[in-house]
């Protein structure tokens, strides 16, 4: 897949940004970056969508940055000259595609029916753009196209909220979402930047659903491990269960037959997603041990440990 591509999945959302004042670009892009959304799609519906695209590109490098409502070749043609690293439409124009692939461009053109994404396929693309998301039947419907395009993905966008980004996002044939709810207009105009970085942060957090999952100790046998599993389970009315390498007292605390990562044991956190965890934690300074890195059988990360002492824990992130 396109490194640019690679990038859009592991971050997970886009938002659409319509701006009227190219100078409100940059303090907005700087906004979505420290929400931890370090990617836009700027739309050629406003006359300020060029200068606030050059505007991003050379002041928030950080920032992947890509122009939206893209519909004729003079417009694609000003959108690569002022930086845009993508390329998005809201329908689909073979000939435009053609157009934008001649360039050189990322091209992520709509598409709302299985005639159009089979075209896109046929000239090459990855990832199409799926709009309105909502009004099209949503997950639902390309849940039910899945079956013959298992090599394409898809970015939908319209309809897409928090409270069904997880529908969308727990669908792995979903590159990412784009939504305009992380920056409305009236927060651009009132120059609202610290509520667009709150609710950037509320919308990772709802994405990568982190949460803790277990606490495991470790022990020096199986038989202590099964002992402080049974007599805990006793206790408190749990359910003992044997793993390969451990007992567990219920399902939050596990006994580790033999000392594994951390002095006295680990702390097991649960995700929607392990690859965008690490994305995203990765961008706050954390690092993580890549040698134990699992991954499922498409080759996504499925489970890792940070690198570091916890107070004498380690800790793993692992696929809810």
């Amino acid at each position: 897949m396109n490194e640019i591509l690679k990038t859009i999945e592991k971050i997970g959302l886009v938002p659409v940004i319509a701006i009227d004042d190219a100078k409100k670009a940059v303090p907005l892009a700087r906004a979505l970056v420290e929400g931890g959304i370090p990617a836009a799609e700027v739309t050629f519906r406003t006359a300020a969508a060029e200068d606030a695209i050059r505007a991003i590109a050379e002041e928030v490098p950080e920032m992947l940055v890509g122009a939206g409502t893209v519909l004729t070749p003079e417009q694609l043609d000003r959108a690569l000259a002022a930086g845009a690293e993508f390329i998005v439409s809201p329908g689909f124009n073979p000939d435009m595609v053609r157009y934008g692939l001649s360039k050189g461009a990322l091209m992520l053109p709509g598409t709302a029916t299985g005639g159009e994404m089979e075209q896109a396929m046929a000239m090459g693309l990855e990832v199409v753009k799926f709009f309105p998301a909502e009004d099209n039947g949503g997950v639902k419907k390309l849940k039910a196209l899945a079956g013959p395009y298992r090599s394409l993905k898809w970015m939908p966008t319209g309809g897409v909220n928090t409270k069904n980004l997880m529908d969308y996002l727990s669908f792995d044939q979903i590159a990412a979402c784009g939504g305009t709810w992380m920056v409305k207009k009236d927060l651009i105009e009132n120059e609202c930047w610290q509520e667009i970085t709150a609710i950037c942060k509320e919308a990772v957090r709802t994405m990568l659903g982190i949460e803790l999952a277990h606490v495991g100790v470790n022990c020096g046998s199986e038989d202590e491990a099964k002992r402080m599993a049974d007599l805990i389970s006793c206790m408190f009315g749990y359910a003992p269960r044997k793993t390969s390498k451990s007992w567990f007292a219920g399902d939050a605390i596990e006994y580790m037959n033999n000392a594994g990562p951390g002095e006295k044991g680990h702390i097991g956190f649960r995700t929607n997603s392990v690859e965008r965890a690490m994305y995203h934690l990765g961008r706050m300074g954390v690092e993580f041990d890549e040698e134990s890195i699992t991954c499922n059988p498409k080759g996504a990360p499925k489970f890792v440990y940070i690198k570091g002492d916890f107070a004498g824990f380690a800790i793993h992130l692992v696929n809810r």
